[in-house]
């Protein structure tokens, strides 16, 4: 449910978090439990619970997440050594908050393995 949703709670200002970068179709914030020295998380404010829930009228909104979502990682100087991003898609897939977010991942060597 939106009401009960921490990222849209988070995206309406309900919550606080750190914001790195907004505008009115996303938000970013450093992640509060880091996987990552650098640990960022790119958000729709629209309340879109998995990646399999955007539509084909979402698509430019799907461009506009991962360019924000490389614009950070230059921004945070992890681009030049590179970083990962990452979608998980429903429980199998470790999406833990039902709400569309790209993990932006970096400032250490990731593994070779996603599994």
């Amino acid at each position: 449910m939106e009401q009960d949703c921490i990222f849209c709670n988070i995206a309406k200002g309900k919550i606080e978090s750190e914001t790195l970068y907004q505008d009115g179709e996303v938000i970013a914030i450093r992640d509060i439990n880091p996987q990552a020295p650098t640990h960022l998380l790119v958000i729709p404010r629209a309340h879109i619970p998995t990646l399999d829930d955007l539509t084909t009228e979402q698509t430019a909104l799907a461009g506009h997440l991962i360019e924000i979502a490389i614009n950070l990682a230059r921004k945070e100087g992890i681009a030049s050594k590179g970083y990962r991003l990452a979608i998980n898609c429903g429980h199998e897939g470790g999406q833990l908050v039902p709400h569309l977010h790209i993990h932006v991942l970096g400032g250490r060597k990731m593994s070779g393995s996603l599994g």
